[in-house]
């Protein structure tokens, strides 16, 4: 069974900064993409940023320049490194794996930015 567990989430004050993991376990096959989505209350879930296996990048505009993305393929985690945090940054962060067989989410880690 597939499981993605989101770990590093809090309270953080503007402009401060926060790193976020996500372990893979349960997977038996190769990971083509991972990535992290959020969403803040009322609105849809949206692309922050996501990265497949060969190591190539996307972000969302909103955070270019601030957060980085990255992975380790051996230990099956992703990380999301997020500088200058603004409150519009609040959310909560969710984690994607994209495998041959599907597409899982982790349940997702409360980011709060607030002085």
């Amino acid at each position: 069974q597939v499981q993605l567990v989101e770990s590093g989430g809090g309270l953080v004050q503007p402009g401060g900064s926060l790193r976020l993991s996500c372990v893979a376990s349960g997977v038996n096959a190769p990971i083509y993409a991972m990535g992290w989505y959020r969403q803040a209350p009322g609105k849809q879930r949206e692309l922050v940023a996501d990265i497949v296996s060969g190591g190539t990048t996307n972000y969302a505009d909103s955070v270019k320049g601030r957060f980085t993305i990255s992975r380790d393929n051996a230990k099956k985690t992703v990380y999301l490194q997020m500088n200058s945090l603004k409150p519009e940054d609040t959310a909560v962060y969710f984690c994607n794996a994209d495998l041959p067989y599907g597409g899982y989410w982790g349940q997702g880690t409360q980011v709060t930015v607030s002085s």
